[in-house]
């Protein structure tokens, strides 16, 4: 999909009072910004944040960070939050390769991946959110019970996804190929904007939850 360029949106991020602007210099020191021993949840490729305002309005006693590399589109959720603030989410503008500069071992209760890109090419599947590359890092940022929560309607990119847990050293704690008629995983489910254009047109959702 092509990302349409939103002037000025780099120059608004580095403004906003949402966004961590040196997030480096917060690792491991994540509950000192937001002032509580809550736990902290990250969503990595966050978009315009819907699912992730939704999560930390319905949950004030969680702290919510999320990650998006694209200005233009984490703007939208910077422009959400001035409508109306919540104080356990902020974000941070910055590529996913990152993750472990940004976040000290074990810091991270839970990890979600909401429709990540499936770069289809072979030669691009390390770039892949749910690949054994990335599960590396994950596994240095997740606290030791801590959870991954991963949705796609792609099917090719979710069945590489589930191939590549067991050379992870990651297992299933649960795993659906349509979501929206699981009655277990689909109780409490907070759709994306992805998820609610895929699923309007008849695309089943795919769902896994692991841990190491």
């Amino acid at each position: 999909m092509r990302l349409r360029n939103v002037t000025g949106s780099r120059e608004k991020i580095a403004e906003s009072r949402f966004v961590v602007q040196e997030p480096r210099e917060r690792k491991g020191r994540w509950k000192e910004l937001f002032q509580n021993d809550n736990p902290v949840r990250i969503e990595i490729g966050m978009g315009k944040g819907k699912f992730l305002y939704t999560l930390a309005a319905a949950n004030p006693d969680i702290n919510y960070i999320g990650i998006e590399k694209y200005s233009s589109v984490l703007l939208r959720a910077v422009q959400k939050m001035e409508e109306a603030e919540l104080p356990n989410l902020k974000f941070i503008r910055m590529e996913a390769e990152e993750l472990t500069e940004v976040f000290d071992r074990g810091e991270v209760e839970r990890i979600y991946l909401n429709f990540s890109d499936p770069w289809p090419k072979d030669r691009h599947a390390g770039r892949r959110l749910p690949s054994a590359r990335f599960l590396e890092r994950y596994d240095a940022v997740l606290a030791p019970e801590g959870r991954l929560e991963f949705k796609t309607d792609n099917r090719q990119l979710f069945d590489f996804a589930v191939e590549e847990l067991e050379k992870a050293g990651w297992k299933t704690e649960a795993v659906t190929y349509d979501l929206h008629h699981d009655d277990a995983l689909r109780a409490g489910n907070i759709m994306t904007e992805y998820e609610e254009r895929f699923s309007a047109m008849g695309n089943p959702i795919c769902k896994y939850i692991i841990y190491r």
